[in-house]
């Protein structure tokens, strides 16, 4: 019979290995545990989440510090992500094997709908161009692949928010002031998160001029079969072609080339691909 007064022990947690055959490999395996992280974490934390001594594991921190793959907070204890990690990221984004495919998608969604069409990611706090191509008519915004807008002001971003928990969100928020770039701008956080709520809810989201006067954007997620999504795809157009209730006529539209990324981000991921068993 269990006694209730006694105490339940807590769970032990088993440390992250990190395995390598090679200096470089064991590094690159902590970086592996680093860029699964979504905040700042300290020398201790590190320590008892791998189970590396505190000496080896700083030593591995320093020299992934120098090579700018890891950077300091502004205290000096805690580490994230450095700048040239997150370039590789989307250097990776960019320039993948799957590039043409995702154009194709693209293309044909602008032949589609007749706009300009665009493939993005999340990156830091801004939302990043993955690809683009632009409607054949006269009047029209250019923007090109690596193009980078801020979340709050895009829809892309408030769906990328919309997928965060309210922690995280306000975390990145923090940090990112609300700049004002039109009249339109949301730059209260309060205002902002009755907008993510909305957006969390009817699952699109609407730049309503909010980053470029005269601009329009409705943008849909693309699904991911892992949960939260990096992606989504949007389409943008001039106010005077594109107003929000022509906007809500698009998403069929886009959902449906949503779900063609969402294939070949699958097709990508999947180690049983014609090349795997050629």
């Amino acid at each position: 019979m269990i006694d209730p007064m006694k105490s339940v022990p807590a769970p032990v947690q088993v440390p992250v290995e990190i395995n390598g055959d090679t200096p470089t490999l064991r590094l690159f395996a902590l970086l592996e545990v680093v860029a699964s992280k979504d905040q700042f974490f300290s020398l201790q934390n590190l320590a008892e989440e791998t189970d590396i001594p505190k000496p080896t594991l700083h030593r591995m921190l320093q020299q992934l510090e120098s090579a700018g793959l890891l950077e300091r907070s502004g205290d000096g204890r805690q580490y994230g992500t450095g700048v040239r990690l997150r370039k590789l990221a989307e250097s990776l984004l960019l320039n993948d094997t799957f590039h043409g495919a995702r154009h194709g998608v693209l293309r044909a969604l602008v032949n589609e709908v007749g706009e300009s069409c665009n493939l993005t990611a999340l990156s830091g706090s801004e939302v990043m161009y993955l690809d683009r191509v632009e409607t054949p008519a006269p009047l029209r915004f250019y923007l090109h692949s690596g193009s980078r807008v801020p979340v709050h002001c895009s829809a892309s971003g408030k769906l990328f928010l919309a997928g965060m928990t309210p922690s995280q969100r306000q975390r990145l928020l923090a940090h990112a002031p609300l700049e004002a770039f039109t009249p339109k701008t949301l730059t209260d956080l309060d205002a902002l998160e009755e907008e993510i709520k909305q957006v969390k809810r009817q699952g699109f989201a609407l730049d309503n001029e909010e980053f470029l006067p005269g601009l329009m954007c409705v943008a849909v997620l693309v699904p991911s079969p892992s949960g939260r999504s990096n992606l989504c795809v949007a389409v943008q157009a001039p106010i005077m072609r594109l107003t929000p209730d022509k906007a809500l006529g698009l998403l069929p539209a886009l959902q449906r080339a949503a779900d063609a990324f969402s294939r070949i981000e699958n097709d990508a991921s999947d180690p049983l691909d014609d090349g795997a068993s050629a």
